[in-house]
């Protein structure tokens, strides 16, 4: 698709002195109309401005970050575009991506799916890589700097991402992440679906063996926040341990705050979500 697709507007609203704005468009990536968000923190001052990716966890679209979150005062301060695509393809029925709530639909993973019934359209990862970026850049005006942040599944495709891109993405940061997805049950069961039985396929998409694997330690510091509180935690789904024994090994610089007392909810989020842009937009401004 030569043609340079455009983003059509399609909510507009105002909330401290920022624009927070709905966009669709047709995704030549995943094969379906797509909705992504944003908070334009220029405030129409006209400003170019670095973009920071909020990645969603399951069953999350594109509006649950810009309705919870309540970032809009630090993308103002910070003069950052904040971008929040949805976490799966719409409208695409492949038969059993409804059956649950943890694969299919809301459930990306942000893997491109080799599995046969799965492949055409489930190319998370292209697209917030490849096609969601160019689609940014051609719609705002942005310095040409990135940096990524996501909550829970939304939190490993940060990781990973950044990982696998590290000179496209100043710095990355997560939420409650699933740090190791090859050894935890929500990990296995999508790669599984998505990409085969195979587990050596799987291992582009960890960032505990992503980072092992690194030739050397790609940013300069990796801010994760986890609430203590966490119900998923003690279920084993999120490994931050195993991720930052990894960093241990690797000299990888990470810094780990295990939040008393917080959940895996966006009341956690929207408690911490300031100090994370701020984090961000000391590297983009670099």
């Amino acid at each position: 698709a030569n043609q340079t697709a455009m983003a059509e507007l399609k909510e507009s609203k105002k909330a401290f002195g920022i624009s927070v704005n709905q966009y669709e468009h047709d995704s030549a990536v995943l094969g379906c109309k797509m909705k992504f968000s944003v908070l334009d923190g220029s405030g129409g001052s006209g400003a170019a401005m670095p973009v920071i990716y909020w990645l969603s966890g399951l069953t999350c679209s594109d509006r649950n970050f810009i309705e919870k979150a309540g970032a809009f005062k630090a993308a103002a301060d910070h003069g950052v575009l904040i971008v929040c695509p949805d976490t799966s393809p719409r409208g695409v029925e492949i038969e059993g991506d409804n059956d649950s709530w943890d694969f299919g639909t809301g459930a990306g993973f942000y893997v491109n799916a080799t599995e046969p019934k799965w492949a055409k359209n489930y190319n998370m990862y292209d697209y917030v890589t490849k096609e969601l970026p160019s689609l940014i850049s051609s719609t705002f005006k942005t310095t040409g700097k990135q940096s990524v942040m996501g909550h829970s599944m939304g939190g490993h495709g940060a990781l990973t991402i950044a990982m696998k891109n590290t000179a496209f993405y100043s710095s990355v940061s997560a939420f409650a992440p699933i740090c190791n997805p090859t050894q935890c049950p929500w990990g296995i069961k999508a790669f599984t679906g998505y990409l085969g039985a195979e587990k050596s396929t799987w291992e582009q998409y960890d960032a505990t063996l992503l980072l092992k694997a690194a030739a050397k330690p790609p940013f300069p510091d990796i801010l994760i926040d986890v609430g203590d509180a966490d119900t998923f935690l003690p279920q084993g789904q999120l490994l931050p341990e195993n991720f930052a024994a990894a960093c241990t090994e690797k000299g990888q610089a990470v810094t780990l705050r295990m939040q008393p007392g917080y959940d895996h909810s966006y009341f956690f989020i929207a408690s911490f979500i300031a100090e994370h842009i701020a984090f961000h937009a000391k590297f983009l401004k670099q």
